[in-house]
């Protein structure tokens, strides 16, 4: 039996790609395919060969990935996966239009639907230099969501990392997704019940994550706060950021790790679809305090494992700030909530019940043997 793992693109690191760097452990026999691989900014894959398109050998296209967004849907459909099996894609846009022969089965790990095509407007105020070229670009996009809407009915099945993508994979795409949430590596946190005086951001540093929110709220309370994580956002954060605040850039896993452990609380002002920072908070028994909508309300308890405030406005945020500063709040059970929800061995043990739902319910005699050893547990 084959096994595929497939990526949208492997230029940047963030959680999409740390899940994907955990499917590539667990099935450490699969090929992995991707269109661009750059392992200098992106996850380890250590000696595993890593198969890429026609875009790879482009000048500067590791560089300027996102210029390239007319070219993959292309690139993807040339792949030759017809000796896979298995196909498993990682995908916020482009992986899912995969070709795989009619007897093999795909499943796609759908981190989001193809966010600057559906929510464009949202997209370009992250990128202001592309928003000069809006109305070429609008063209483009509108020819570009006609493929997306029918390369999205590729996959067999599809896998959201929460109920909010779920949705609108439903709504966009007219396809049901199951919920899986998404794993943190758990080894890549380390337990403190020691907390230090500083808060903490973890964030690329872009301008729906909402940073400035944050570092409004930090200016007038005084307190310091350390922001890891890097974007075009940055410079002008640092020029609204009082002496209390500190840019770290991007920072070691050894350095994020401790960080994340000794910080008194993790803060999250973006409205996110899942967002594994928090996950990753509450693994170094580290309380959250986030904005109450999102993903957020599917990984955090309020009052035990972190807060949420109301509304995206400094105002909001002190609020919730200055209640969680008089709370005593048991690490251990932070911990423990984050490790009995959302570990590598929870999220492999709901996605192969799922495998073992498919076998029951597939019929062709073809696949029956694929599914009986996904299910027993032999791959990986």
């Amino acid at each position: 039996m084959k096994i595929a793992l497939v990526h949208d693109y492997l230029t940047q690191g963030g959680g999409a790609e740390r899940v994907f760097e955990l499917l590539c452990q667990y099935f450490p026999s699969a090929d992995i395919f991707t269109s661009l691989y750059d392992p200098e900014k992106s996850i380890d894959l250590g000696e595993r060969v890593v198969k890429t398109t026609v875009l790879q050998h482009l000048p500067g296209a590791k560089k300027y990935f996102r210029l390239l967004a007319p070219l993959y849907y292309t690139a993807f459909r040339t792949l030759d996966l017809q000796n896979y099996d298995l196909i498993i894609s990682s995908s916020t846009s482009f992986a899912k239009a995969v070709r795989k022969r009619p007897d093999a089965y795909h499943i796609c790990l759908c981190h989001n639907v193809t966010r600057f095509l559906w929510d464009t407007e949202t997209y370009l105020k992250e990128y202001s230099d592309y928003k000069k070229f809006y109305p070429l670009i609008e063209q483009i996009f509108a020819l570009m969501r006609m493929q997306d809407l029918r390369y999205a009915q590729e996959p067999d099945m599809y896998i959201s990392n929460s109920s909010a993508v779920a949705d609108r994979i439903r709504k966009t795409y007219n396809r049901q997704a199951k919920v899986i949430h998404y794993p943190i590596r758990s080894k890549n946190f380390s337990f403190s019940s020691q907390k230090e005086d500083f808060y903490l951001v973890a964030s690329r540093l872009l301008g729906y994550k909402h940073v400035d929110i944050t570092v409004k709220a930090f200016n007038e309370l005084g307190w310091p706060l350390v922001i890891i994580g890097d974007g075009p956002e940055r410079k002008w954060l640092e020029s609204q950021a009082a002496d209390n605040i500190t840019f770290l850039g991007r920072v070691s896993d050894a350095e994020r790790r401790c960080l994340m452990s000794k910080a008194r609380s993790v803060i999250v002002a973006a409205l996110e679809d899942y967002g594994l920072v928090p996950i990753e908070a509450n693994a170094s028994g580290t309380p959250v305090i986030a904005y109450g909508a999102g993903g957020a309300l599917e990984t955090q308890i309020h009052g035990m494992t972190g807060m949420f405030f109301e509304e995206q406005t400094p105002e909001s945020l002190k609020r919730v700030l200055l209640e969680a500063r008089n709370m005593t709040w048991d690490h251990e059970q932070i911990r423990k909530h984050a490790l009995s929800n959302f570990s590598e061995k929870i999220f492999f043990r709901r996605l192969k019940r799922v495998l073992n739902n498919v076998c029951d319910n597939r019929t062709m005699h073809t696949n029956s043997q694929l599914f009986q050893t996904i299910a027993s547990g032999a791959v990986g």
